[in-house]
């Protein structure tokens, strides 16, 4: 073993002996001892022993605090392809639990992925690539989030590839992964792939940032020691017990603000909001309180609150946001949330399994993964490869507004979705009866782009025909999502098919008018030709059938 594999193996158990019991940390002793016996003598491309890709998974799984069963499945998930260890046989040493994981992630690696330009037909394969995720995600969500520690690895060791890899891979983390970690609530994990993946996109960009940010350290950890510390005394002063922390945005988070400030007009040089500060209280009336008192030293910036708290992220996420004028006039912003919810933005669904084997269980931990369901819905709805990557990058990966209903429940959007997509949200027919909408009682256009905690209602009519035409010209902007589109074409489909019904059997008759025939001469005329009456007879019976009904 190298010193390298012997620092990692140490750093994963000293991990997994924090949380787990006895038992699950000799599971995970016995689970390295048969990798790293199994992968004896393999090397990846790097030069590095194989053992060392699924050492760092399993850590990488161990710091989101698992149980044991997926630090186990980590350690064992390439045994199957790369050292022929049957399912069998890892079910017998550690389990069916295990074993089920273990398979799981080795079906979701047997397709690989190609981003839509490599080759014709790629995008079926990246749509079959996304459905066998979601099936997985749907059986269990810890077969994922070993694939996203397994993907954090690769992009650490991607130096090793060839370029034309390197951009392929990095292109598929930043579409998919990263945003499939930002929805299951994994932050950690999102921005490192993030930053991973842009740093081959775009080199020239991430080493601009970086050597910015390198430039700029000691006046920013200045700056931010400044803050924090008048943060901390305010609150001591009002009796409010609380942790403040500072931190920097991470390069590809400032790498999205500069393209922001750019199609404003505004220079690398007016971004100052590259610095936020985190206060993490006891109680959600803490939170309110410590908004209070932080509003009360600098001046909110308009239009720059959210409340998470009261409206939850699908990803789990909550907290209270807010841009601050801060000291020299710099913006500034304020993350305020309790332990349990920073626990939450930390390990995001992880967090429910620390529960499995104890009393506490996350009893919404079904509601809050509602997204998950609907975009299995919406997997076996979509036929069409494109159309699934498309609803995939577009509705369920964008950023999200929240919507609340006449009956105060809450819709989550892509961002720039309209009161038809609303509608169609709500329900399939309310779409299709959709004529009209309010948002937050006044009358707005059916293009209008909805914003966070608008309210919307949807006006219809029963004399209404049905969607138009005009909402699925992209250029007019009345729908954003590919949920809306999909049920729209599916509601045209339906309308057109009595339409080619009939045109088809106006053009089967003029056909066998021209040939001076009628339908049981031609059957007789075709059935000598074939072996089987059987699929022949059934044609002509429903061509005849047609024909007497259109007399």
């Amino acid at each position: 073993m190298t010193i390298e594999q012997a620092e990692v193996g140490q750093e994963l158990l000293t991990k997994a002996t924090e949380y787990l019991p006895p038992k699950g940390v000799a599971q995970v002793k016995e689970a390295l001892a048969f990798a790293t016996q199994c992968h004896a003598g393999q090397l990846r491309r790097s030069g590095d022993p194989v053992i060392t890709h699924p050492l760092h998974a399993a850590t990488t799984i161990a710091s989101l605090q698992l149980d044991g069963d997926t630090i186990a499945a980590a350690l064992l998930h390439d045994v199957q392809e790369d050292c022929d260890v049957t399912n069998e046989i890892i079910e017998k040493r550690f389990g069916k639990e295990v074993a089920t994981l273990v398979e799981g992630v080795t079906k979701l690696g047997q397709i690989p992925w190609q981003a839509a330009e490599v080759r014709p037909g790629a995008e079926a394969i990246q749509a079959e690539n996304l459905r066998k995720m979601f099936l997985a995600m749907a059986q269990d969500l810890r077969v994922v989030i070993i694939k996203l520690a397994d993907r954090l690895h690769n992009m650490l060791t991607l130096w090793a590839l060839p370029p034309e890899d390197q951009q392929r891979i990095s292109k598929e983390t930043i579409e998919i992964y990263a945003p499939l970690a930002a929805r299951l609530g994994i932050w950690d994990l999102k921005w490192q792939l993030e930053d991973l993946a842009f740093r081959y996109l775009q080199p020239e960009q991430y080493k601009l940032i970086a050597a910015m940010l390198d430039a700029k350290r000691e006046v920013r950890e200045t700056y931010v020691k400044s803050v924090t510390d008048i943060v901390r005394r305010e609150l001591e002063a009002q009796e409010l017990k609380a942790e403040v922390q500072g931190r920097a945005k991470h390069i590809y988070s400032i790498h999205q603000k500069i393209e922001k400030y750019a199609a404003e007009g505004k220079s690398v040089d007016e971004i100052y909001d590259l610095l936020a500060v985190r206060i993490l209280v006891d109680t959600v009336t803490d939170c309110y309180n410590a908004l209070g008192i932080v509003h009360g030293l600098w001046r909110p910036l308009p239009g720059t609150f959210d409340d998470y708290i009261a409206n939850p992220k699908e990803s789990m996420y909550q907290a209270l946001h807010s841009t601050v004028m801060g000291p020299q006039a710099h913006p500034l912003e304020v993350q305020i949330r309790t332990y349990e919810m920073h626990r939450t933005a930390e390990y995001g669904v992880a967090a429910h399994w620390r529960y499995k084997e104890g009393s506490k269980r996350d009893l919404r931990y079904e509601e809050r993964l509602a997204w998950l369901r609907q975009l299995l819905d919406w997997h076996r709805e979509i036929s069409q490869a494109e159309e699934l990557v498309e609803a995939v990058k577009t509705d369920i990966f964008q950023d999200q507004v929240f919507v609340f209903t006449p009956k105060g429940e809450i819709k989550d959007l892509p961002r720039g979705s309209t009161p038809i997509d609303f509608a169609y949200r709500v329900h399939t027919d309310l779409g299709h009866r959709c004529v009209g909408a309010k948002v937050n009682g006044r009358l707005v256009p059916l293009s209008y782009q909805l914003q966070n905690g608008d309210a919307a209602e949807i006006l219809t009519s029963r004399s209404s025909k049905g969607p138009s035409r005009d909402w699925l010209n992209p250029n007019l902007g009345y729908i954003r999502t590919s949920h809306a589109k999909g049920k729209i074409r599916q509601w045209y489909k339906r309308q057109e098919r009595g339409e080619n019904i009939a045109r088809g059997k106006e053009m089967v008759e003029k056909e066998l008018h021209r040939l001076g025939t009628t339908l049981p001469e031609m059957e007789e005329q075709l059935l000598k030709l074939f072996s089987t009456r059987t699929w022949m007879t059934s044609i002509f019976r429903s061509a005849t059938v047609i024909s007497a009904r259109s007399r």
